[in-house]
């Protein structure tokens, strides 16, 4: 009897725990702290400025997030700290407590719905390709024998195996640590080709030494809702991003977001990527949800 007090104990104990580790808020609160998730070089959507300063759609929406976080737990200060992601290490770290709200680039789908949950969607990317504009390739079809870049731990993964598997086109998979490195395999001619996010693409293009050099081409791959990622099983930290994020979307502060990062010459280099929104993504903000890629799939 004793030890199944003492079981039942230690259950309630983890329990609690839990409970804890997963109440951002009360997290936020107590520490007067809340740490981002951001990336290196996820194109405008999340990308350094060096010195340990970010910057991007993603995170200028994360900061407005945490301004009304800031204002619901009645904070006179409130202290971001920022911790660069990779897309290998993203959802561990906001599983442990490291990160609180990850702001990049991260794709909302079902199997990552088991692990993190997902803010209502931001942007609904296409998955395409960039090559060298002066190389011929302009479909997956013209990809047999070539080297194609993506990069470690993404969706793009599987989508260009995928896309292998149905077209019977053999192609070499090379892999960069992050999207910055996958570029600069495109760009040295280490790779043919570089598959990923079109924002993504179409940031690194701008960025480049001579961004006319490069163009994005080919089939749409796959469409894929991006969103902010926070953890799983914390519904009240979930209701207070997804309502100021729903705020934006309401008084159309979203669309000018969109416009400043994506339509704009942004910083450092004062490049425009040049990317028109998207009806899906208008259709994201019209209706606000957080439906998994998968619903998105052609039928």
């Amino acid at each position: 009897m004793k030890k199944s007090l003492f079981v039942l104990a230690a259950l309630a104990a983890a329990g609690l725990a839990q409970a804890q580790a997963t109440d951002t808020l009360k997290k936020i609160k107590d520490s007067g702290a809340v740490t981002m998730g951001v990336r290196e070089s996820s194109g405008a959507l999340s990308y350094t400025l060096g010195d340990g300063k970010y910057t991007g759609y993603h995170v200028e929406i994360c900061s407005r997030v945490l301004a009304d976080v800031q204002k619901q737990l009645g904070l006179a200060k409130l202290e971001t700290k920022y911790q660069p992601v990779t897309s290998q290490n993203r959802i561990p770290l906001v599983q442990n407590g490291t990160v609180d709200i990850e702001c990049g680039s991260t794709t909302n789908n079902a199997t990552r719905q088991k692990d993190v949950a997902f803010a209502v969607t931001t942007f609904v990317e296409e998955v395409r390709i960039a090559v060298k504009a002066n190389s011929g390739i302009n479909s997956i079809g013209q990809l047999a024998g070539k080297k194609v870049a993506t990069t470690t731990g993404t969706t793009s993964v599987q989508t260009l195996r995928k896309h292998e598997r149905a077209t019977g086109v053999n192609f070499e998979e090379v892999f960069g640590k992050d999207h910055a490195d996958s570029f600069l395999l495109l760009e040295s001619g280490r790779a043919d080709a570089f598959v990923m996010d079109g924002a993504i693409l179409a940031g690194n293009i701008a960025k480049a030494k001579n961004p006319a050099d490069f163009k994005i081409v080919g089939e749409v791959l796959s469409v894929e809702p991006i969103a902010i990622m926070i953890r799983k099983d914390d519904p009240n930290f979930k209701k207070a991003v997804d309502d100021s994020i729903k705020g934006m979307m309401k008084s159309g502060d979203i669309a000018k977001l969109w416009d400043k990062w994506f339509l704009q010459p942004i910083p450092p280099a004062n490049t425009k990527v040049g990317m028109v929104v998207n009806d899906n993504t208008k259709a994201a903000w019209a209706s606000p949800n957080d439906k998994p890629m998968e619903d998105y799939a052609k039928k």
